[in-house]
């Protein structure tokens, strides 16, 4: 597995993954619109001259994972860290996300997920992230923010 800086010709493949990626997260909700799903290129490419985006490649050279990140002042917000189903529970978003962090250098990374995406909130907590706030977004879906001290 190699975790590298995305180029631009990258930004569809990732945005391929991305759709692919969010499935589960849609039939959490029973929602295909989730916002993830309906992000377009432009989004993307905007969010890559803003941030940082990794790409996490498999042997084949193929993307498996992705993560992106934006860094302000003392923090790093982090944000849509994806995997290919078929390449999930294998170490990918963990060597992602800690990669970002070091990439970022900020003396804080915040990040937040769904409060039903429990495998993704573990994943956080394992790695040192803890609960700062929850937002209601509306009557079905509820967003956990999470946040680490990265010094």
């Amino acid at each position: 597995m190699i975790i590298k800086k995305a180029t631009e010709d990258d930004l569809q493949e990732i945005l391929d993954l991305q759709y692919l990626a969010y499935q589960s997260e849609a039939k959490l909700f029973n929602d295909p619109d989730i916002p993830p799903l309906k992000q377009t290129l432009p989004e993307v490419y905007s969010e890559y001259e803003k941030g940082i985006l990794l790409k996490a490649l498999n042997e084949d050279g193929k993307i498996v994972g992705s993560v992106r990140a934006v860094c302000n002042d003392d923090t790093a917000y982090i944000g849509k860290l994806i995997v290919h189903p078929d390449w999930q529970r294998k170490g990918i978003g963990t060597r992602l996300l800690l990669e970002i962090e070091q990439l970022c250098q900020r003396e804080r990374c915040e990040l937040f997920t769904s409060t039903r995406s429990i495998g993704n909130i573990k994943l956080y907590e394992r790695l040192g992230y803890v609960s700062f706030k929850e937002m209601a977004v509306n009557d079905e879906l509820r967003f956990v923010y999470l946040e680490k001290s990265c010094r």
